[in-house]
């Protein structure tokens, strides 16, 4: 299968090799069970109800051409502003891509004004939830008890956690790793004291590097998550968890990261859909999926 060239890169020819060695055309082989990358998009607060929905449905047709992420050798999700997310799970669901919340209470009912519960986030649709994100953690005042809280409420909902983890101040890998591996711990530990643990996507993101023009260092980051993904595989209920970066990632990163880091979380750099589109052929190229014949994706 022959794919058009990205706008963003000129003339380049791709050529799709199969899913898994299988010698299966890609958008033909049977979804697999456990995705060999994961690719997140927050839209945060920047989009409007009908901007988001016009995203989404741009997003769902690359998602629908995109033959890794048919497959589900590539797992794609949107976190919408919650207004919209019924509408965008429906668009974005006949694609194979997911949608979540940005944040849930931790309680599923209750005299709790102005707050979503995990249960009416999974009645709407929803399939993710993101909890501890550094501007929650420094804006609303977060503790690891809550973000333990919320952790255990998608849990108890069917809602994968993505829970983010991140170091305030640039340092070393090791202080990183000390760092994360601690609000990992403080958080999934809390979450098994209240019931059964299941898969969480962890997204490391350096909070000095959230908003920043650059991403961390591509070996900073390899590094760190290496051990991060050590860690979480190790702990109970986590052998498929994954460990993906945040914190101005975008084009041209993950093709230059360790196998060890699953994939991205994305905010504005893939609010383009073709942006998010040339991730996604990087991230195939990564996995074995995608030769490019000229030149990049």
């Amino acid at each position: 299968m022959s794919l058009p060239a990205s706008p963003a890169t000129g003339d380049t020819r791709a050529v799709w090799t199969g899913v898994a060695g299988t010698g299966e055309p890609a958008d033909r082989a049977a979804r697999t069970t456990q995705p060999r990358a994961v690719i997140g998009v927050s839209l945060k607060m920047y989009f409007g109800y009908q901007r988001t929905l016009d995203y989404c449905r741009e997003v769902a047709a690359v998602a629908l051409a995109h033959p890794a992420v048919q497959s589900g050798e590539i797992e794609l999700f949107v976190l919408p502003a919650l207004p919209a997310l019924p509408e965008a799970a429906r668009v974005l669901g006949v694609s194979g891509v997911g949608a979540g919340a940005q944040d849930i209470f931790w309680e599923d009912e209750g005299a709790y004004t102005g707050e979503v519960s995990g249960r009416t986030v999974a009645e709407l649709g929803g399939r993710y939830a993101e909890v501890g994100h550094a501007e929650r953690r420094r804006i609303f005042g977060e503790d690891d008890r809550t973000i333990g809280l919320k952790t255990a409420a998608a849990y108890r909902n069917g809602l994968t956690p993505v829970l983010c983890v991140g170091e305030l101040q640039p340092g070393s890998v090791e202080e990183a790793v000390r760092h994360c591996t601690a609000d990992i711990d403080a958080a999934l530990n809390r979450a098994r004291s209240l019931g059964p643990a299941a898969r969480t996507i962890v997204a490391y993101e350096p909070q000095w590097a959230i908003g920043a023009p650059e991403p961390a260092t591509p070996e900073y980051i390899s590094a760190v998550i290496m051990g991060l993904d050590t860690h979480v595989r190790c702990l109970p209920g986590q052998a498929e968890s994954r460990v993906i970066y945040g914190g101005s990632a975008g084009p041209g990163l993950i093709g230059r990261l360790d196998d060890a880091v699953a994939g991205l979380f994305l905010g504005r750099f893939a609010h383009d859909p073709q942006a998010l589109k040339t991730i996604l052929d990087e991230t195939a190229v990564r996995l074995g999926l995608l030769v490019m014949a000229g030149g990049r994706p």
